[in-house]
């Protein structure tokens, strides 16, 4: 079972482009130097494997979109260490998304990830819920579970669009981090 213990959470605020936003900051440690950590992140072939298909023009200023999710523009690629970009899903004001990587004090790679939203709430089952808990749970499962099996060579060698399906584990995995996420609201 993946352990969400080892994810540091943090709620904040701060000012983004569409206004004044609340973040959802996620901090992991990886068994993996920055440069593998950053490859797996930022190289379409690579990400595919374990998140979902990008395509676009994968340079500042350039624009992408993730395969069946969001999508928006590079705004700063700083390799291998920062990243930033717009984050459009659907109909709701442009997000932020920011992910830095660092040397982990005892080797590794410590992760950061926030993404920045000014939107509140969002519908879910019928319910209006508040979108932080959504959002970061959204990327933990990704950054919980397949992240660190992809770089321990532990998926399949292909696309996870050909080969995931979701488990019990992950439903579990999910609640556990909404949970979480709730808790610090």
């Amino acid at each position: 079972m993946t352990d969400t213990s080892e994810t540091f959470r943090e709620v904040g605020r701060r000012r983004i482009g569409a206004g004044d936003a609340r973040t959802a900051i996620l901090r992991r440690t990886y068994d993996a130097s920055v440069d593998e950590v950053w490859d797996a992140c930022t190289r379409p072939d690579r990400l595919n494997r374990w998140f979902l298909q990008v395509s676009g023009d994968l340079r500042p200023g350039g624009r992408f979109e993730l395969a069946g999710n969001a999508g928006g523009e590079i705004v700063v690629c700083d390799p291998p260490h920062a990243l930033h970009l717009t984050w459009v899903y659907g109909d709701r004001p442009v997000d932020e998304v920011s992910l830095r990587l660092s040397p982990a004090g005892g080797g590794g790679t410590a992760l950061e990830l926030e993404h920045a939203t000014v939107s509140s709430e969002v519908e879910w089952e019928g319910r209006m819920l508040d979108v932080i808990p959504g959002v970061g749970s959204g990327w933990e499962l990704p950054l919980a579970w397949a992240l660190p099996r992809y770089l321990r060579g532990e998926l399949p060698d292909r696309p996870a669009a050909e080969w995931y399906e979701p488990t019990r584990e992950h439903a579990e995995l999910a609640e556990r981090s909404a949970q979480a996420w709730g808790a610090l609201i």
